[in-house]
């Protein structure tokens, strides 16, 4: 599990043109931002996306609840999340929901994260893209998370790690 945040400032890539013709992207340098959360099962690659305002503590705690309710997770059914040591994830005033567990990963260890490697994808539905409002963005980056939860092979091979430990029965 892991926090991603993206905005009305554009993500610039490079782009293809004809020999003596010089792309145009149009920019403005704008911060106002959307949170995605992000929940990746590696081993099977399935997703969980929730785009949100921003992280803080409270939101978290908000996505904690929904991820729990939507995977079921309770007494017959535990759900471990690894996540990293962000102030809102291992903060005593947490709420977390029965049959979730929380597992911290080393400080400055992101490359350890599979979520982390799922944010090239959803940045790249907004890639050299100019967007007027934060609704405009939202709408193309909900499709953008559809498209990733619908290719759970692709999910895998980003995020199920040679070392990752595999499920227990």
């Amino acid at each position: 599990m892991d926090e991603h945040r993206v905005g009305l400032k554009p993500v610039i890539r490079r782009v293809w043109a004809l020999k003596g013709h010089r792309p145009v992207i149009r920019v403005q340098q704008r911060y106002t931002w959307l949170s995605i959360y992000g929940f990746v099962h590696p081993e099977s690659g399935s997703t969980h996306w929730l785009l949100l305002p921003t992280v803080n503590l409270d939101v978290f705690t908000i996505a904690l609840a929904h991820f729990a309710k939507a995977v079921g997770a309770g007494k017959d059914k535990e759900i471990v999340l690894v996540l990293d040591r962000a102030g809102w994830h291992s903060s005593q005033a947490l709420t977390i929901p029965d049959g979730i567990h929380l597992v911290f990963l080393p400080p400055y260890s992101p490359e350890l994260q599979p979520a982390e490697h799922l944010w090239p994808l959803t940045n790249e539905a907004l890639a050299n893209r100019w967007f007027e409002t934060l609704d405009e963005l939202q709408e193309v980056q909900a499709q953008c998370c559809v498209t990733i939860q619908d290719d759970p092979a692709q999910t895998r091979a980003r995020t199920l790690f040679h070392w990752w430990p595999t499920s227990c029965s």
